[in-house]
């Protein structure tokens, strides 16, 4: 497997470890009270949001010839790491 090969399932693995997160955020804002459920979906909400601009960055990057790769990966690790903290945020509103 080639180093692209590799990153790329180690993104695809956070991101569906995000899917999880999401799934239990929703079982949390189905149970929650009236005055916290706007909130919950507000944070639900973002975290998709992140989520799906975080598939969108894979799927460039899967599509990056690999002359492209690697300055491709660079910006993909700024665009990640900022993307990675805002999910992580919202989702620690959750706790």
């Amino acid at each position: 497997m080639s180093e692209k090969e590799e990153y790329i399932e180690k993104t695809k693995a956070k991101i569906d470890q995000w899917n999880a997160e999401i799934d239990k955020m929703k079982a949390k804002v189905d149970e929650a009270t009236a005055d916290s459920k706007a909130e919950y979906e507000k944070q639900l909400k973002e975290m998709r949001e992140k989520r799906d601009e975080a598939e969108a960055k894979l799927k460039e990057l899967r599509e990056a010839g690999d002359d492209a790769w690697s300055d491709m990966k660079s910006g993909f690790d700024k665009a990640w790491d900022s993307i990675s903290g805002a999910f992580e945020n919202a989702m620690s509103r959750f706790k």
